[in-house]
């Protein structure tokens, strides 16, 4: 039997009293929850229904009746229908105290902990700040246009983005000649996606920009056509940018224009607390930071927090290319980065050759299996940092000898699992909360970044 259509209320007037995790507005009708989509605390809105749930509902605002003073005018013309933000119409220091209060509420109710200290939070630029990402791209036969940006709110569609202001402007001014250049191309029905990432210096000997080297990476699905590739240099040596094709896995990622290219970005000693500072090289699809300044200050702030003394010993794990595990090491500490990639490893490793940097060791390691047979589980460590991905950490830190590390610092990118971890540590393996605050890494979304430290009791 087919499934019957879901009937949804017309629409209806709402106050609104709260904000969820993900930046809706929260109101009650008929003593059932409603969460809106682009409303705020304060307001009385009218909104359409999108979604009937058992134990609640969602809608989204078409007309705000009574407008919040938090409110604020949203800078992209796009706000609202591209996914890509969810905050922009609320104050930026609204912004940051909503990030807190759910790094506040996790670790009450998931972790049932609370620091001694919330740290003040760690910002940086608001606007044209993500040097990494992935556009959709789908090409509408009815329209005869390439759609090229973010998903929508409702993820079935791709935002049709002329700009973006949160990535970088290298980028977010280039939406509409990509759009176009997509078009143009024969195996325009067979590129799902494009990736940005950006890195320091300049392309091929030219004059560094301020977005420095951009490459573009070229997801296609089908071979592209003798046509296509030379349209797609020309762009690339058009643009000054670097463009990379994607037929496969990331294995089978190669560049198209220029044959080889330097991608790396650099901490500077200022940036490490050293006499020098380091070099980082990267892939195209390799994970990094996507908020270089704030990257540099959450650095900073997580080094700090280990308040390394001379001879100890540091274990990173979920290093990646050894973000925080070569600064660690340029300031003299013995430190073992770990991580799951074999690829991040092996370049973890090129890097700290390239920096001169042998008190750096890496391991490639599953952090969510067993790790008993690892050798570097063998080893005693002083201190531990560690940045795990969404998921967090509970596996790797339910098998490590903690009682031998007086002092942990954890970078987290999800609130409720670095408050399920906190919990762990403090509730099960005598471990004091010492601090805790946010990192606004995703400006105008969402997302909340954020770093603790721990000491044994």
């Amino acid at each position: 039997m087919a499934r019957q259509r879901q009937r949804l209320d017309p629409d209806f007037e709402i106050a609104i009293d709260g904000l969820t995790h993900d930046g809706r507005g929260v109101g009650r009708r008929d003593g059932k929850a409603v969460f809106v989509a682009g409303a705020l605390p304060g307001e009385r809105v009218r909104a359409k229904q999108t979604a009937k749930n058992r134990h609640f509902d969602e809608a989204a605002a078409f007309e705000v009746l009574e407008a919040s003073a938090d409110r604020v005018a949203p800078r992209c013309a796009h706000f609202g229908t591209c996914g890509g933000c969810a905050l922009q119409h609320l104050d930026e220091a609204r912004q940051i105290e909503a990030k807190n209060r759910v790094l506040t509420e996790n670790m009450a109710r998931i972790g049932h902990v609370e620091p001694r200290e919330w740290f003040t939070p760690i910002r940086d630029a608001q606007w044209g700040y993500r040097r990494k990402g992935r556009f959709s791209v789908r090409w509408v036969e009815k329209k005869a246009k390439a759609l090229v940006g973010f998903r929508e709110q409702d993820p079935r569609f791709v935002a049709d983005l002329t700009e973006c202001h949160t990535v970088i402007p290298a980028v977010g001014q280039r939406i509409p000649a990509l759009s176009a250049l997509v078009e143009s191309l024969e195996g325009r029905r067979t590129i799902p996606q494009i990736e940005f990432i950006a890195g320091d210096g300049a392309l091929d000997g030219g004059a560094p920009r301020e977005s420095g080297v951009l490459a573009l990476v070229f997801r296609h699905l089908e071979p592209l056509s003798a046509g296509d590739l030379e349209k797609l240099t020309d762009f690339a040596k058009r643009e000054a940018v670097a463009v990379f094709l994607q037929p496969g896995g990331i294995d089978t990622v190669a560049p198209l224009w220029p044959e080889h290219l330097d991608l790396h970005f650099d901490l500077s000693a200022d940036d490490v607390g050293a006499d020098e500072g380091v070099r980082l090289q990267f892939r195209p699809l390799d994970f990094i930071q996507v908020n270089a300044g704030l990257n540099r200050k959450m650095i900073a702030r997580a080094i700090d927090l280990l308040q390394l003394k001379p001879g100890e010993r540091v274990l990173d794990l979920f290093c990646g290319l050894g973000n925080f595990t070569l600064p660690i090491a340029r300031r003299g500490f013995d430190v073992v980065g770990v991580e799951g990639d074999a690829g991040l490893v092996a370049r973890a490793r090129q890097n700290a050759e390239a920096n001169g940097l042998p008190n750096a060791r890496f391991f490639a390691a599953d952090l969510a299996k067993d790790l008993s047979g690892e050798p570097w589980m063998r080893d005693g460590f002083d201190k531990l940092l560690i940045d795990p991905p969404r998921a967090g950490a509970a596996e790797v830190l339910a098998q490590l000898p903690l009682k031998n590390i007086p002092r942990i610092v954890y970078v987290s990118c999800h609130p409720g699992s670095l408050a399920r971890d906190a919990g762990f540590l403090v509730n099960e393996r005598g471990y004091t909360l010492l601090g805790a605050g946010v990192m606004d890494m995703f400006p105008h979304t969402a997302h909340v970044e954020s770093i603790a430290v721990f000491e044994r009791r």
